[in-house]
């Protein structure tokens, strides 16, 4: 996927295949979010924003890493997905049904990283957007907001797998990782909130 080509990742998307689908691009979501945190931050360098250098390199690090990292996610909710349908494929049983149940307990573990990782780039909006270059600060809200897709989106997708898990123990674990989601998103929300009043004066 990370090789792939916009155009034909986007067709591939639209096309009646099982992945890539809302999974994916949650985690891309996420990766778009970071990427952009780690643009305002290399324009928040050089003499003008020497006092919060430290600040600046630490958030760099972090957003390159989740970059990384929520695009491995993508790939591997792809992956994970497919082996749910190939769990369906089964003939009929008490091994097809562990191995659903199984599958299912894989395809929500990407999205709930996902989340994870959503939340820490808010995190990052926050310390970021007090000391960011001005002429940029518009990116810190797109970041937000891309992390709130993110998490709304990777949120459903751990949703939509806990029916089928009969373990209820992974079902409250799930439940607890995206137990934080309306929280993050009302810091993203507060993020563009006050980007937009910034940008009015």
């Amino acid at each position: 996927m990370r090789d792939t080509k916009i155009v034909d990742f986007l067709a591939e998307l639209a096309a009646r295949v099982p992945a890539p689908g809302g999974g994916a691009t949650a985690a891309l979501h996420a990766a778009q979010a970071a990427a952009l945190l780690g643009m305002v931050a290399r324009y928040t360098t050089g003499e003008r924003y020497a006092s919060h250098a430290e600040t600046v390199v630490a958030v760099i690090g972090e957003a390159d890493t989740l970059r990384a990292r929520t695009l491995r996610l993508a790939e591997e909710d792809a992956a994970a997905f497919t082996a749910v349908t190939d769990a369906y494929r089964l003939p009929k049983g008490e091994e097809r049904s562990a191995a659903i149940a199984r599958a299912l307990a894989g395809a929500a573990e990407p999205p709930a990283r996902v989340v994870e990782s959503a939340t820490r780039v808010i995190e990052l909006c926050e310390v970021l957007l007090p000391i960011c270059n001005r002429n940029v600060v518009t990116d810190v809200a797109a970041a937000a907001e891309a992390a709130r897709a993110a998490l709304t989106t990777a949120r459903v997708n751990v949703e939509v797998n806990l029916s089928g898990i009969k373990d209820q123990q992974v079902r409250e674990k799930l439940n607890h990782r995206v137990s934080g989601v309306d929280a993050a998103v009302a810091r993203a929300d507060w993020v563009t909130a006050e980007v937009r009043e910034e940008i009015k004066s």
